[in-house]
């Protein structure tokens, strides 16, 4: 989806529950973020889900009608949906955004941000032509 948006993406990279933490705030820390950050997975009621736990710390803003459009598109495939505790917001100039591990939540997190995403990313560089 990235890629089909016209985003440079490397490989996946994949991260142990329990390290994700310590990864993303080096992945902060070491800035020079890219445009758009989306994490999969981790975002659930496991004790070891501490995807949004990484996150949440590091936001400037949480943009919280994203993550309700999400669960509201969920909900029409799943009940299970809301127990997904993501969140959205920025980073400096970077959007971040949680999904769960699932391929269903994915492609409804894709879907919320298609109609949207290029006009997050001007925002992004202060374009004020909305």
């Amino acid at each position: 989806w990235l890629r089909s948006q016209g985003f440079e993406t490397p490989d996946a990279t994949v991260i142990a529950d329990s390290q994700i933490v310590e990864y993303f705030a080096d992945l902060v820390e070491q800035g020079n973020l890219p445009t758009l950050i989306l994490l999969s997975g981790g975002t659930g009621l496991n004790t070891d889900d501490q995807t949004v736990e990484a996150v949440r710390p590091h936001l400037d803003k949480e943009v919280p009608g994203i993550m309700h459009a999400f669960w509201q598109m969920g909900m029409e495939n799943t009940p299970a949906a809301v127990l997904s505790r993501g969140v959205a917001g920025i980073i400096g100039r970077t959007f971040v955004m949680t999904l769960p591990g699932s391929r269903g939540g994915v492609k409804d997190g894709c879907a919320v941000l298609d109609p949207i995403i290029e006009h997050i990313c001007r925002q992004l560089k202060d374009y004020h032509d909305h």
